[in-house]
């Protein structure tokens, strides 16, 4: 029997690898799931919303290296846009397969009809809408190659007619290429940059996700030259492990360490990275910049050389170029600046808090202590973020997901379910906000089907937590922050998941401990100090200022026991507002 066009597409995504499909199926895609079905090659995994499909694709690519998540007519891929915006801008290949209705119908205002070459024009590297069945094999193996080689989402659109069509042989490739390259800066740029390096002492490292893959050669460069290394969130997991002269993250989640050395070195290396947050990068030092992506050059910093290379490359090409520096007095200061920021850290592990106001940072670290040597950690945006950049150990087998720069909220049980299809065998560590998981709620069904061993810690502060820190540094009065939860342990007992509620700071070890060695998928609503905030690595006149305006009008409001329990919560800062 002929094959019909959604069978020939399916035969195309079988020889790209994906094993995958997250989706929403109905109307439109019914050809194309029956393909699947029919195929046996690749799993169709029934997500509840098409948007944490979206972002459990992201996930599995970023793990495995492309996914594919589909949305039928019009209200189905709407939905898929926010996780594709989260994915194009993490750059991980990720193929979207979006239905419409019948080609007949455009134009007409007809029933879930949308413009999908205009809806994902600003999310995609490939966007584009197979009208005839000639079209669409050309167009798939287009759409993959360029989610692979320019490392974002391509979009295919398939209409509902069109999927049923008998399939017509492809005139272009009907396989894709997976191939790398490596690109080096020419000879007298290196040089340039050896020169530049050697005409200064104090000097500091600083990586991105860019130099994933350069661990062993960051840390040769920063002991050759006896830099400290610093890091964005999206670089810790490959950078800070086994790295004697790490002095962790700066930014907006970032620790003091990491923002001193960068503002008492003369040269910084912005290695792989396009760290967006210019307030943390000295505009007053000699900057040198290496991304993969030339364009990145130089947008977010005054550079005084931006190079177009490879992170591992470039270094190798450096290395003999250089002069060893023997003086260690720089990184040795900033080495002990960052001792005492982590013994800092530890003063509310050391004191769990009180009922119902549990220190999230002690639940961050024993959730870190307990999780295994390769566990997958995926963290919601906002105070998660927080926790996990501090608290979450690097040791060179475990992996760190989040939305860290489309910033969205409602991102880390969704990827998590992306990452555990992607790594059955490994534990899988979900660290979400009260505000980000309410708005998916429904994919815990997801969890529950597919019995995915994901263990969702939930820190439930009652909460939308740095919204509310943002107003307050602001002077602000908070205002629509506080949430009146569900029972998150109830609801996922309905589905059939584990759940189990902690209030009292002395259950917390013990229900970790219990919930982490649970077989399957487990819940674990933690009730966290609402008042807990999270400094940023250098305070600066105008957040004191907005602070004092905010307990000022507190005050001026009655609400003095909200104030008095704000600067309780928050003791261990006293000393930043000091130094």
């Amino acid at each position: 029997m002929t094959k019909n066009v959604s069978q020939q597409l399916v035969e195309l995504l079988v020889k790209a690898g994906i094993k995958r499909i997250y989706s929403v199926t109905g109307d439109s895609l019914n050809e194309f799931n029956n393909a699947v079905r029919k195929d046996g090659n690749i799993q169709w995994i029934h997500v509840r919303h098409e948007e944490a499909g979206a972002f459990a694709a992201a996930a599995d690519a970023e793990l495995t290296g492309l996914a594919c998540c589909a949305g039928s007519s019009g209200p189905g891929h709407v939905h898929l846009v926010n996780g594709l915006y989260d994915a194009h801008r993490s750059g991980v290949p990720v193929l979207a397969i979006v239905s419409t209705c019948a080609t007949g119908e455009f134009g007409s205002g007809y029933f879930q009809e949308t413009n999908t070459t205009r809806l994902f024009d600003d999310c995609s590297h490939y966007n584009q809408i197979a009208n005839t069945a000639h079209q669409l094999p050309r167009m798939a193996q287009a759409a993959i190659q360029h989610a692979i080689q320019k490392k974002g989402v391509a979009v295919l659109g398939l209409p509902g007619d069109v999927a049923g069509l008998p399939a017509v042989d492809n005139i272009s490739a009907d396989r894709n290429y997976f191939t790398t390259a490596t690109i080096q800066p020419s000879a007298a740029e290196i040089q340039e940059l050896a020169e530049l390096i050697n005409s200064h002492q104090k000097i500091c490292i600083f990586c991105g996700i860019g130099a994933a893959g350069a661990h062993k050669e960051v840390v040769e460069l920063s002991s050759f030259l006896q830099a400290p290394v610093g890091y964005s969130f999206r670089g810790k997991m490959s950078i800070a492990h086994n790295n004697p002269n790490e002095v962790g993250m700066s930014g907006l989640v970032g620790l003091p360490a990491a923002y001193h050395s960068m503002h008492e070195s003369d040269l910084i290396l912005l290695l792989g990275t396009d760290f967006p947050y210019v307030p943390f990068i000295p505009q007053d030092k000699t900057l040198v910049q290496v991304d993969l992506q030339p364009e990145r050059l130089g947008r977010r910093a005054k550079l005084d050389i931006g190079l177009w290379g490879d992170v591992k490359a470039t270094i190798t090409a450096l290395m003999p170029l250089l002069e060893r520096k023997t003086d260690n007095s720089f990184l040795k200061a900033q080495l002990q600046v960052h001792e005492k920021v982590k013994d800092h850290l530890l003063i509310y592990v050391n004191d769990k808090g009180k009922t119902d106001a549990i220190h999230p940072e002690a639940v961050a670290f024993i959730m870190d202590k307990l999780a295994t040597d390769d566990a997958v950690f995926t963290v919601d945006t906002g105070m998660c973020c927080v926790w996990g950049a501090r608290y979450i150990t690097a040791n060179g087998k475990r992996k760190l997901i989040g939305s860290f720069t489309h910033g969205s909220m409602a991102n880390a049980m969704p990827q998590a379910i992306g990452a555990a299809l992607a790594f059955p065998g490994r534990q899988i560590v979900a660290m979400c906000g009260d505000g980000g998981i309410s708005m998916l709620l429904g994919d815990l069904a997801t969890i529950k089907q597919y019995n995915l061993n994901i263990k969702i810690i939930v820190f439930n502060n009652r909460s939308l937590g740095m919204v509310k820190l943002e107003m307050e540094v602001a002077g602000i009065m908070d205002y629509q922050t506080d949430m009146e939860n569900p029972d998150f342990a109830m609801v996922a007992e309905a589905t059939g998941i584990k759940g189990i509620t902690i209030h009292d700071p002395g259950q917390l070890e013990s229900s970790m401990t219990q919930a982490m060695a649970h077989q399957g998928p487990v819940l674990v609503n933690v009730f966290t100090d609402p008042n807990a905030l999270a400094m940023p690595p250098k305070l600066n006149f105008k957040m004191v200022k907005g602070m004092s305006l905010y307990m000022g009008k507190m005050m001026l409001g009655g609400k003095f026991e909200e104030v008095i329990d704000t600067l309780r919560a928050n003791y261990k800062h006293l000393e930043d507002l000091n130094n």
